[in-house]
């Protein structure tokens, strides 16, 4: 077999069917996931495993086959005859080689555009601080970031500056210099990226990831000395990704990095994908905006409190992941039983929309 046209056919078809993800794996057909479903290619034959090796390793250069057989793991970009990039993810399970391909729009598309609030303008308009966006994976971080760095793009003269592993989203320049540089490829790691990055000239970073105390602290000092810093996190609200950063830190570091995070945290967008009535996915969103509230609970350490601070706090800009999904659900985007599988709180939905 031509694993390399094999591997073509099955990218168009991610593409065509406007599919996430797709799946390589032994024992399986070759899998697609759309509107968070999995979907097996059953017109396809079953994968062995000399066919999941041949289609891993049409993908790598020499180069990151040598880094695969050293790591047995491997992220990195891979762009399909200028049709369409995907991040890829191979990897060994029980010996055998397998894949997971996310398809990357080619297309940025705006905040207005993926239905996000309209408070996030505001985020795109920020000169100096520290911006999370967080949820699990798969929920569209990585889109949302884009959709603000480009708005950054098109409305200020400043240098952005991307630390990514591996590079998703490609920015067409307009009115910024971006600078985006792929940890293995164009830095070793993104805690050296971020070290050299001040003498950088920077006014805008983002960094794919936080992925390990010192890459969040640097993140952090980066905010301290003006300038606007926009990460990820793999959490499931603003309160526990405070928690989080906090609780990576051992016992004698937290007392600083508690000081740093009350000082220089502007705001957490904590998000999920919930499937559309019709067809399609929607952002649900929970928006904390660190206000003089908020920086006091997070000095005392009563992070527990955020919840009923954002809740309380409407008139801000800030809305509850609650309040984002009964939105959904009385403009009939979503279906009642989406919104409480979403829910971190299913019976206080309940009570929101018997209220409302």
């Amino acid at each position: 077999m031509d694993y390399k046209q094999k591997l073509n056919e099955l990218l168009l078809i991610t593409a065509r069917e406007s599919a996430s993800d797709l799946h390589i794996a032994v024992g399986k057909y070759p899998t697609i996931r759309i509107d968070s479903v999995l979907i097996p290619l059953t017109k396809e034959s079953v994968l062995t495993k000399e066919d999941t090796e041949g289609l891993v390793l049409a993908m790598l250069s020499d180069e990151q086959k040598l880094r695969f057989s050293q790591l047995k793991q491997l992220d990195f970009s891979y762009n399909f005859e200028d049709k369409a990039r995907f991040r890829v993810n191979v990897f060994l399970q029980r010996g055998f080689m397998a894949a997971a391909l996310r398809l990357i729009p080619a297309q940025i598309r705006t905040i207005d555009e993926l239905g996000l609030p309209t408070i996030l303008h505001d985020f795109a308009r920020l000169q100096q601080g520290f911006v999370l966006v967080v949820g699990p994976a798969g929920q569209g971080k990585s889109t949302t970031l884009a959709a603000v760095l480009d708005e950054v793009n098109h409305a200020r003269n400043d240098h952005i500056i991307t630390i990514e592993d591996p590079i998703e989203y490609q920015f067409a320049q307009d009115r910024c210099i971006i600078s985006q540089r792929e940890v293995g490829q164009d830095t070793t790691s993104f805690h050296d990226a971020l070290r050299a990055v001040l003498r950088q000239d920077p006014d805008v970073l983002m960094i794919g990831e936080m992925r390990d105390p010192e890459t969040i602290a640097t993140a952090m000092t980066a905010a301290e000395t003006g300038h606007i810093v926009f990460s990820t996190l793999h959490t499931n609200s603003a309160a526990q990704t405070i928690d989080r950063i906090i609780d990576s830190f051992s016992p004698e570091q937290q007392g600083q990095i508690i000081s740093q995070l009350a000082s220089t945290l502007v705001g957490i967008i904590s998000q999920r994908l919930v499937p559309r009535l019709g067809g399609g996915r929607i952002p649900a969103v929970e928006i904390m905006l660190t206000n003089p509230a908020i920086r006091n609970l997070i000095r005392e350490r009563k992070i527990y409190q955020i919840d009923l601070v954002i809740e309380t706090s409407v008139q801000e800009g800030m809305i509850s992941l609650n309040r984002s999904l009964v939105g959904l659900i009385k403009r009939k985007e979503i279906s009642l039983e989406e919104g409480e599988l979403h829910s971190l709180n299913p019976a206080e939905l309940r009570l929101l929309i018997e209220r409302s």
